[in-house]
């Protein structure tokens, strides 16, 4: 078996000028290498801070700003491997926040530890951490792509995975002269991580995106603008393009002038030949056009422009800038190039004949009988601020399905890890069959729906005409889907005809607003599979929900043993982390550079939630901490194994049911210098009570004392 081996790492370095996205390729068998093998890190670059020596930033849009990349590109590198192969993947994180990589549309048959959503089948890889994914691709072929599954870091951590047919077989259509793939992507101008935020704890949506991207390039039209993909092609030939809308919150029109499009396959599912000069991407899809280069010889644009789907469309502001790219004939050029006609930002006819439109190649089987039958209503609306979102004013934005906002679990374990280790009270498996009566309250909360393996699933997904409302890209993990039927309007059973002849299959939908659309898939693939909206916002507002689907009867059927290094309970990666957080605790920076403050950052290289866990005491004799240090101080007491701990409250019970108001026994405050490390301990007489301290929140409090660090004893 061909088995491809990808080293993915992340690491703190900003990246400088954006480059063209590179394809690194490494196959061997164990005999024999097929081309040459080079094991070639990709790296996770971001600037921690532009004091840093060393440190890099990418200047665009007349700013300068750091980001989270891949290997210093963006996008990151495209994989590139054939129907069949083995995949691995490691995936290295030095940047200074959690994050997962989602294969965006790979089937992840049995491998639902690889599919990378954070909390749901994974544990997120922590900052100093790895984890290798590993997965086949049989039966896939087309054009899918990697993201992050983790906030919006998915903003410029993405990149194109092609899946050509095994070796010796063919394209089922003309074979191109030249591939280019082109990923486009939105950009902000600030911090991503901070966009997402800003919005969460305010209960509103992030603010806009400031352009757009083709391969990670704005092109001309934008202020400050210098750079512009350019694919060079040759006259009279066939060029296919591999398009993925890797966009957080938008839906994308792309023309290229004077040239139309042969769509051949979408979400790497073949189709018919649809004719078009549009092509239309909702966030998470991919297109695979043919172009013909038949025209005159000279440089057109290809022209990117926003898709509005929000009703009202002054319910939210969006981004109506345009980017472009070159497709320029080899050896000539036109200054400027010739640009395309586009559609109207709310041009919905033209959205939807491209929907409606596709076929699927062939005469699929469509599954029959139906044994699920579900119709899942799409909601926006507002639910009362949480307690954690400290700028929201009464009301926060929310979203849900048949009334239910989802809602991750809670930081200790994935669902996948509650699943496979048999732990309680972390999900419920009632996700309802159908929508709430109207004017029923949006319920919270973490309901699965179960499917028995090998079901047959049909789901009616409503998007209801209610203001406001907007086209949802729906996607669902571990399968794709059939498309029997589409259309606007409330969906009536036994009105519509269904195309069970030729459907178009796609892992992600675009659900129009005040629409409708029916799918239908298998449920052959056991494990706990994410189907959620695409539109980034919308996730930790409450657009999703879990299918859990169990096990055959059959060894083929039934779910393996997960991989060694697979992390579904986070407890233990909390526990082991904490250790590290502490010596960066003791040995770090001044406590005016990086205090465990409650209204200052923490560290950026130091885990927080860890931290928490080790001022609860839990397992605090297995912590092995100040080995390397000199000068213990006398509180600092040995564990028994050669290592030291500092004697914090170990009977975590006992600290979260002590009253916020008691005082606290011991303060311990803790100095570094050239001696060795200091402790001094303040007294209850200090007046600090536990709600200074604020330990079940993560956060240290400092408060007027002349040391460096404190910690505490309760």
């Amino acid at each position: 078996m061909v088995q491809l081996l990808l080293a993915l790492a992340l690491a703190i370095l900003l990246v400088g000028p954006v480059a063209d996205a590179a394809t690194a390729k490494y196959t061997f068998t164990v005999l024999l290498f097929l081309s040459p093998f080079d094991l070639h890190a990709f790296e996770l670059y971001r600037s921690v801070s532009v004091h840093l020596v060393g440190s890099m930033q990418i200047n665009q849009l007349c700013s300068s700003t750091s980001i989270i990349a891949v290997n210093g590109q963006l996008p990151g590198p495209s994989i590139e491997v054939n129907e069949g192969d083995d995949v691995a993947v490691k995936v290295v994180n030095n940047s200074p926040y959690n994050v997962t990589i989602h294969w965006h549309g790979v089937l992840q048959l049995m491998t639902p530890w690889a599919d990378g959503p954070s909390m749901v089948t994974q544990c997120p890889i922590q900052p100093s951490s790895s984890y290798t994914y590993r997965f086949s691709v049989p039966g896939q072929e087309g054009t899918l792509w990697w993201h992050a599954h983790s906030s919006f870091l998915r903003a410029t951590v993405y990149g194109a995975f092609i899946i050509r047919p095994r070796r010796g077989n063919a394209y089922p259509f003309p074979a191109p002269d030249k591939e280019v793939p082109i990923v486009l992507g939105e950009w902000w101008n600030r911090n991503v991580v901070d966009v997402e935020s800003d919005a969460i704890l305010a209960g509103q949506l992030p603010t806009q995106s400031d352009a757009f991207t083709v391969n990670g390039k704005t092109g001309l039209l934008y202020q400050c603008a210098n750079e512009t993909f350019t694919a060079v092609v040759e006259p009279n030939t066939r060029v296919l393009l591999r398009v993925v809308n890797a966009g957080l919150n938008s839906h994308l029109f792309i023309k290229v002038a004077g040239h139309n499009f042969t769509v051949v396959a979408v979400d790497a599912g073949y189709t018919a030949n649809l004719n078009t000069d549009t092509l239309v991407l909702a966030p998470g899809q991919t297109v695979d056009a043919l172009v013909t280069t038949n025209a005159a010889p000279g440089s057109y644009y290809m022209a990117v422009l926003a898709h509005d789907t929000m009703s009202p469309l002054t319910f939210a502001a969006s981004d109506t800038t345009t980017a472009t790219a070159i497709f320029q004939y080899n050896g000539t050029s036109t200054n400027p190039p010739a640009m395309p006609t586009m559609p109207s930002s709310s041009d919905a006819g033209t959205a939807n004949a491209f929907y409606f439109g596709l076929r699927g190649l062939g005469t699929p089987a469509v599954p029959s009988p139906v044994d699920v039958s579900m119709t899942i209503e799409l909601g926006l609306g507002q639910l009362p601020c949480d307690a954690s979102q400290t700028r929201c004013n009464g009301t926060a934005a929310a979203a849900a399905m048949n009334g239910v906002s989802f809602r991750l679990p809670s930081p200790e374990t994935s669902l996948l890890g509650a699943h496979v280790n048999g732990v309680t009270g972390v999900f419920t498996a009632d996700f309802p069959d159908g929508p709430p009566p109207s004017g029923t309250a949006m319920t919270v909360g973490t309901r699965l729906k179960k499917l028995s393996y090998n079901s047959v699933v049909e789901i009616v997904l409503q998007n209801p005409a209610a203001v406001p409302t907007e086209n949802h890209p729906i996607h669902l993990h571990g399968f794709n889907f059939f498309v029997l039927a589409q259309g606007m309007g409330s969906f009536t059973p036994g009105s519509v005809a269904y195309n069970l002849v030729d459907p178009v299959a796609r892992n992600t939908i675009a659900v129009a607003g005040g629409g409708w659309a029916v799918i239908r898939f298998v449920a052959n693939n056991p494990g706990m599979w994410f189907f959620h909206c695409h539109l980034d916002p919308h996730v930790p507002m409450g657009l999703g929900m879990v299918f859990q689907v169990e096990s055959g009867t059959t060894p083929g059927s039934t779910l393996p043993t997960p991989p060694g290094d697979w992390v579904g309970v986070c407890d233990e990666q909390h526990y082991a982390a904490a250790a590290v957080a502490f010596r960066y605790f003791l040995r770090g920076a001044r406590a005016g550079q990086s205090p465990y403050l409650l209204s200052k950052r923490v560290p950026e290289n130091v885990p927080c939630q860890a931290f928490r866990y080790f001022l609860r005491g839990a397992r605090a004799e297995q912590y092995e901490l100040l080995t390397d240090l000199p000068g213990y101080p006398d509180n600092v007491r040995r564990d028994g194994k050669g290592g030291y701990w500092v004697a914090l409250n170990q009977e975590k019970q006992r600290l979260d049911a002590t009253p916020a108001t008691a005082p606290v026994k011991h303060l311990v405050g803790v100095r570094l210098n050239a001696d060795g490390v200091e402790v001094e301990e303040l007294t209850a007489a200090k007046g600090v009570t536990l709600s200074d301290v604020a330990e079940i929140k993560g956060k240290l409090w400092l408060g007027p004392v002349e040391l460096e660090y404190v910690g505490l004893v309760a």
